[in-house]
């Protein structure tokens, strides 16, 4: 698991299911409760109540009787959470998806093992996203000011050190993250100090 504020693994992460098959939504609750806290809504309109800001990666079936999970995904983006979205679903995917936001599809029947990666590579994906864009907004900042102030300025300058150091720390962090997890599909280049 990762912790979001961190970025380390941790007690912590939220994960909701959202099936309106009770046993399958059961099913994956067991799969998963003994490593994350777990939430389980049975249909669209109980995963709306549910979802909040507090969850970090939804399962989500498509073809349910209330609310289909094609909407529930686009009421979730339109309500601007920052949680990741598995399609879960026994539908095989079309050419329909290319407009759907989700962050991966899994079709069923999905085991343990699988459910359990897919959720520990979204977690994983989350970290990286934001430990990615602090470390850009760190780049962009150091560079406007090597680009305005002198180099004797900058070397005097206490809070631009410690700026250069905290950027070089989740530089690192980062390529550590890419070695450690090859299916980023990722590799030193894209990260430039």
């Amino acid at each position: 698991m990762i912790d979001r504020s961190t970025g380390r693994r941790g007690a912590g992460a939220t994960i909701l299911i959202v099936d309106d098959e009770t046993e399958v939504a059961d099913l994956y609750t067991v799969h998963l409760d003994d490593l994350y806290e777990v939430r389980t809504a049975y249909g669209g309109e109980a995963a709306l109540e549910a979802v909040d800001g507090s969850v970090d990666v939804v399962l989500l079936d498509r073809r349910m009787p209330d609310i289909s999970g094609d909407e529930v995904l686009e009421r979730i983006r339109e309500r601007g959470l920052d949680c990741r979205v598995v399609v879960v679903t026994a539908i095989e995917p079309d050419f329909d998806i290319v407009d759907m936001e989700f962050d991966d599809y899994l079709t069923k029947p999905v085991d343990r093992s699988t459910l359990q990666d897919v959720v520990e590579r979204q977690l994983v994906y989350d970290s990286y996203d934001a430990r990615l864009r602090e470390y850009l907004q760190l780049r962009s900042k150091i560079e406007v000011l090597e680009r305005q102030k002198s180099r004797r300025e900058l070397d005097e300058n206490d809070r631009y050190n410690e700026l250069k150091v905290v950027a070089k720390s989740l530089h690192d962090d980062l390529l550590g993250m890419i070695r450690e997890h090859d299916d980023l599909d990722l590799d030193e280049e894209d990260l430039h100090p």
